[in-house]
């Protein structure tokens, strides 16, 4: 049974909650999709290489990494709605700087504050939705994520109709970034009002514990996973696969419409097969859709393996963040906040080093070394307790 994460009686019916946690979670999913959906113009409008990409793509885990210790402080200090409205709208306002960028320091410069920013929404959304776990007493964190997913299916859809019309960055990324910010208006007065109370002498941020680590390296591994196709699928299509420019976005839009999907049904899995199996089986899904998309890298084809690799990574950041806030060694949003900086690690360091290896190699062999992530979720799921 989760504990309740609120000090004080509810002010508001608990679904009134979880409909704003989730429309932030929504929010969120937007901003990425929408930067992630134009990654491949951005790269032939700077005439990048892959490798070249690859570089430009690590300013985003810089702004992460820097910022990890400053958000957990923020967090605690003035609670995560506060620090959740200012996350997401720092990372809406951050899409305009991304499609004003005229040079590749440029480019560098706002995508060290996009990290910063997602980093921000990241800690302090989830930190809500742990609490909304709380008011509920069973998991319900695997739907929060299959509303981010929805987003980014959505975010991914409205990016391949921009492209195929030819509307350019600046227009596209002002339109999406209204949008979220006139969501967040709406959401902001219906989030949690309060986090759990955190001991005075007790620590921001600590590094996790054995059980917490191993939670941090599965959310690694599969997170390294999806923040590869987050920003590696459309160049995929495009330079392996071959696909049409209208068609470009179709490998990402599949492996959006999949996880979110698997997150809708991972909760019930979870609770039919068991939180191993259920991690086993992502892990081969992951590893099995990559290879698929490698060995035959036919439109139709690779579009499966896409489809494959969604319903692997859905249910693990899921089972391993609801895991995590349930610790009992620390409180939810130190937990988080540990496991989130090993998980995250490999959503933003895995694109850019994807980059360096297709520079020296293909991305065929770099996307098939990525498949290696799968396999090791599998076989470290049996040291998971359930």
């Amino acid at each position: 049974m989760l504990t309740q994460s609120i000090s004080s009686p509810a002010l508001r019916p608990r679904h009134t909650y979880r409909l704003a946690v989730g429309s932030t979670f929504l929010l969120q999913g937007l901003c990425f999709s929408t930067w992630a959906a134009r990654i491949p113009t951005v790269q032939q409008q700077m005439g990048l290489t892959d490798t070249e990409l690859g570089g430009v793509l690590l300013a985003v885990p810089l702004g992460l990494v820097t910022s990890l210790p400053l958000t957990g402080w923020l967090v605690a200090r003035f609670g995560s709605r506060l620090m959740a409205v200012l996350g997401v709208m720092l990372y809406a306002l951050g899409l305009p700087l991304l499609a004003l960028a005229a040079s590749v320091p440029q480019l560098l410069a706002a995508l060290v504050l996009f990290g910063v920013a997602s980093n921000m929404a990241n800690i302090s959304v989830n930190t809500q939705a742990v609490g909304v776990e709380g008011l509920y007493g069973r998991s319900i964190m695997a739907k929060f994520h299959g509303v981010w997913s929805l987003a980014g299916f959505a975010g991914s859809a409205i990016g391949a109709f921009m492209i195929a019309h030819h509307v350019a960055l600046l227009p596209h990324f002002l339109l999406m970034s209204g949008i979220v910010l006139l969501g967040l208006l709406v959401a902001r007065p219906f989030l949690l009002p309060q986090d759990a109370p955190r001991e005075a002498d007790a620590p921001i941020f600590v590094l996790p514990d054995k059980s917490l680590l191993l939670l941090g390296v599965l959310a690694f591994c599969s997170l390294l996973c999806e923040g590869t196709m987050f920003d590696w699928s459309g160049v995929y299509f495009r330079k392996v696969v071959q696909a049409p420019t209208a068609q470009v976005g179709v490998g990402f839009a599949a492996f959006m419409s999949t996880m979110a999907a698997g997150r809708f049904i991972a909760d019930w899995f979870t609770d039919r097969f068991g939180r191993t199996r259920t991690l086993m089986l992502s892990g081969f899904l992951e590893a099995a859709g990559l290879l698929l998309a490698v060995a035959f890298p036919g439109f139709v084809t690779a579009t499966i393996g896409f489809m494959l690799v969604g319903l692997g990574v859905s249910s693990v950041v899921p089972l391993v963040y609801g895991a995590a806030g349930r610790s009992k060694t620390m409180s939810a949003g130190v937990a988080l906040a540990a496991v989130s900086t090993v998980g995250f690690a490999g959503f933003l360091l895995g694109p850019p080093v994807i980059g360096l290896v297709a520079g020296a190699t293909s991305l065929r062999v770099s996307f098939a070394l990525i498949a290696v992530m799968g396999l090791v979720v599998a076989l470290l799921a049996r040291r998971v307790e359930e």
